[in-house]
């Protein structure tokens, strides 16, 4: 089985990295930016049609967020272009495709977890761009599957996480936002429940045409940034305060959802997926970041 990611580098794209010696089954190839530049459509057809791939996980994109209100060409290439350029190539060769896409999308200031049927309303250039890469994804390949998450963090790579961990350590109080709700996502478990659906895809457990439309995919629980940022303090034992202040008091260029708590009914009930709480999975990655400290 045949396996090629894309955005290698990023969060997910590391997670899976470090995940792929565990399905012997499965022969990954990963590329990032300087094997494969996904806005030159030329390239990314030569690259998928020189291959005999099964599946692609596009995780490439441009994600940062305040950044690309100044760098919306940029951010409209990478998101946009690039994955219509990889879902053109898919359909071409006939690869079952899955895109990593964002909650960012929505901002719909609803007041419960957000379905995937729920209306689209991007704020900001990286939200709009993510928008358009997923329509032409669905539009230009049908079967695919779009996968929108929130929050992410990792042991690898910059997050949140690590920023507060770095922060935390130096200051004795941190201003952080409480009126933005939602739920974070560990990378790591993005990583391993996309190639668990893949193994259970080949392994005759799934009918053809379950990896088709939008699912959503978080850990589970409910919270906001501050209580993110207290949580982190109290498992690493770090003195340091966090002050609860409101979005308008911390004022960004882009604009952020004030509730984008994801829904993940569908995709564990079509994949039979159990998901681990925020919390439970801090922890874990909280583990093996102390482990690189120690080493």
């Amino acid at each position: 089985m045949n396996i090629l990611v894309t955005g290698s580098n990023g969060q997910v794209g590391t997670e899976l990295r470090y995940l792929a010696e565990q399905y012997s089954s499965f022969i990954i190839t990963f590329v990032d930016l300087a094997d494969l530049d996904i806005t030159d459509a030329n390239a990314v057809y030569d690259f998928i049609n020189s291959g005999n791939y099964n599946y692609i996980i596009n995780c490439a994109a441009y994600t940062a967020v305040d950044k690309a209100e100044e760098n919306e060409k940029l951010a409209y290439e990478v998101n946009a272009i690039g994955a219509r350029n990889i879902a053109q190539a898919a359909v071409i060769r006939n690869i079952q495709l899955i895109h990593i896409s964002t909650d960012y999308v929505y901002h719909n200031d609803l007041d419960r977890p957000i379905i995937e049927s729920d209306p689209t309303n991007p704020q900001s250039v990286y939200a709009s761009t993510k928008l358009q890469g997923d329509q032409f994804v669905q539009m230009m390949l049908p079967s695919s599957m779009v996968i929108r998450t929130s929050w992410v963090y990792s042991s690898f790579g910059h997050n949140f996480v690590k920023t507060m961990l770095r922060l935390g350590r130096k200051q004795k109080s941190l201003d952080i936002v409480s009126d933005q709700i939602g739920t974070p996502t560990y990378a790591h478990d993005l990583a391993k429940a996309i190639l668990d659906i893949i193994f259970k895809m080949e392994n005759g457990d799934l009918v053809s045409g379950k990896m088709q439309g939008v699912f959503h995919y978080s850990n589970e629980g409910i919270t906001h940034w501050a209580d993110f940022a207290k949580k982190i303090f109290e498992l690493e034992k770090i003195n340091c305060a966090v002050n609860e202040i409101e979005t308008t008091d911390y004022p960004t260029p882009a604009s952020r959802p004030s509730y984008s708590a994801l829904d993940k009914t569908k995709i564990k009930k079509t994949f039979g997926l159990e998901i681990p709480n925020w919390e439970e999975s801090l922890a874990n990655c909280l583990k093996l970041l102390r482990g690189k400290d120690m080493g």
